[in-house]
């Protein structure tokens, strides 16, 4: 049965609607018409109790079972999207789609499009972002893995609350709506089902406006094995997380290495001032303390690196802390203080050397000094060589911290 797109919500061939459903397709030939006629249900809702206009588009990633000519057959618009991956068919729909409010959900009959209703309802309220959420709304008997409904999308979803303080309670639900000025300036790009983090992710980072209403989730009605696979996709949703979140990746691991390695040189500094001390941080404590530093020093300018990147990127904003630092942190001011450090780390290396031969070249008492000079050279180093880096990830400029900054 073919489905006509009623009139009173369907927008005509010179104008844009205000409403694009967009569905990604990949051979949903078994489901698709009847996933077609609950969208037009849903827009003809949005019709009456908003007086807006819309259309379906299928983002077909290359089906072979016919369901381009369904789609088309039954009133909806087909993007077809090169590119494979769930992500990258939502991506391609969301940009072939012309309403001002996209809403996406699944071709498989898992979710109901009259529920996206409401999330219109939230754009229009102000929202930037509405989430489905399967956990307030309904998951029916048999719709979701014991595994994802218990452990994987509760931990990821709680996870990814703490690292960007999203405040959703289903971070993975397939039907969600956005504004078109949002959709593209949060410039997604994940082409697999990483595709669901990342558009709160970014939503989030960018301080968007995130609402949630309640979803339900039904069996889908396809006679084949679904293309989500858990373990490969929790994982691929897992490292996407901490990707987009430098702080845990990197700031935080470097400022623990740093902290325990100033403490092992305050302890040693305060041995050598002291012999008479029991002597309880030898040389492998002072190397290795010497490592902790200079592996922190150099995580540190990544974490900075990963955070300029995301400005560049453009979903990433720029906030209040970065103009404290804007004249403290450019090229060179990083040339400056590299050059200084490796200075004084040469001139530990030639008082050690001097020691050394005032010895007849005999041993010494702890390798602080010899360590402690080579750790300020290679500090040095770092801050030269990362300054350059960082100018190149900033765009070619000296000021990285200027009117480009990071969060």
């Amino acid at each position: 049965m073919k489905v006509q797109l009623a009139g009173e919500f369907r927008a005509d061939e010179q104008s844009a609607p205000d409403v694009s459903i967009v569905m990604p397709c990949l051979n949903e030939a078994g489901c698709l018409e009847q996933c077609i006629s609950n969208a037009a249900e849903a827009l003809s809702l949005i019709a009456l109790r908003y007086g807006l206009s819309g259309e379906i588009v299928v983002a077909d990633n290359g089906s072979t079972d016919g369901s381009q000519a369904i789609a088309t057959d039954h009133g909806a618009r087909v993007v077809d999207v090169a590119r494979r991956g769930y992500g990258a068919a939502l991506i391609g729909g969301g940009r072939g789609a012309r309403g001002r409010y996209i809403v996406f959900g699944d071709a498989d009959g898992s979710y109901d499009f009259r529920e996206s209703v409401a999330m219109i309802g939230a754009l229009e309220d102000g929202a930037d972002l509405c989430m489905g959420s399967r956990f307030r709304g309904g998951i029916a008997k048999g719709a979701m893995p014991w595994k994802n409904r218990y452990i994987g999308n509760p931990l990821l979803t709680g996870l990814l609350n703490v690292l960007f303080g999203a405040g959703v309670s289903d971070a993975h639900c397939g039907l969600r709506a956005v504004t078109r000025e949002t959709f593209d300036g949060l410039r997604l790009s994940g082409a697999g089902m990483e595709f669901a983090s990342e558009m709160v992710i970014k939503a989030a980072l960018q301080k968007r406006t995130i609402r949630e209403v309640p979803a339900t989730l039904s069996v889908d009605l396809r006679d084949r094995a679904p293309h989500l696979r858990p373990w490969r996709d929790g994982w691929r949703h897992l490292r996407y997380l901490f990707m987009l979140s430098p702080t845990s990746v990197f700031v935080v691991p470097a400022l623990t290495g740093l902290l325990f390695a100033m403490l092992i040189f305050a302890a040693a500094l305060t041995q050598a001032a002291f012999p008479e001390l029991q002597q309880r941080f030898g040389d492998y404590w002072i190397v290795a303390a010497s490592a902790m530093a200079a592996l922190g020093h150099q995580t540190l300018i990544l974490a900075l690196a990963a955070h300029l990147y995301g400005v560049r990127e453009g979903y990433r904003l720029r906030g209040p802390r970065a103009a404290a630092l804007t004249g403290l942190i450019s090229l060179e001011t990083m040339l400056i203080s590299g050059a200084a450090l490796a200075v004084a780390g040469l001139g530990v290396l030639a008082a050690t050397a001097l020691s050394w031969s005032a010895r007849d070249f005999g041993p010494a008492d702890s390798a602080l000094p010899a360590v402690g000079g080579t750790l300020l050279l290679m500090l040095g180093a770092q801050n030269i060589f990362g300054g350059f880096l960082l100018s190149v990830i900033a765009g070619n400029e000296a000021r990285f911290l200027g009117e480009e900054a990071v969060a």
